[in-house]
């Protein structure tokens, strides 16, 4: 399959969109462009409330992201109860957690060397 020209804005924008239009918490971007080596140039962090609002934060970031950028994920994985699942886009990978369960990984401060932004405002539709 060959890999699709999209700006990294792009999809950023687009899955920071997707969360929020169906009120993700927490969401907040990592900008590892400026760090050598790393494994993508973005990590996008978000928290659900319940099991049942994490995987649908999942499925309507994936068909959404897929509408706009015309791209899936590479690879997705969650854990039994849906307290963690990512998803991958090769340069983006995307967290979403349940809180208690983001609270005990806390990605924020263990990844404190790429830039943080917060996405606060939220989409009413």
């Amino acid at each position: 399959m060959p890999k699709l020209k999209i700006k990294k804005n792009e999809l950023l924008e687009a899955i920071v969109s997707s969360i929020k239009s169906i009120k993700g918490n927490k969401i907040i971007s990592l900008n590892f462009t400026k760090i050598e080596n790393s494994i993508c140039d973005f990590f996008v962090i978000c928290s659900g409330t319940s099991s049942t609002h994490v995987r649908a934060i999942q499925d309507n970031v994936r068909k959404k992201v897929q509408k706009i950028t015309k791209q899936k994920p590479w690879h997705v994985e969650e854990d039994n109860n849906a307290n963690w699942i990512l998803m991958d886009y090769s340069n983006i990978i995307l967290h979403i957690f349940q809180e208690e369960t983001r609270t005990f990984y806390n990605l924020e401060e263990l990844l404190g060397d790429a830039k943080k932004t917060s996405h606060k405002e939220q989409i009413n539709e």
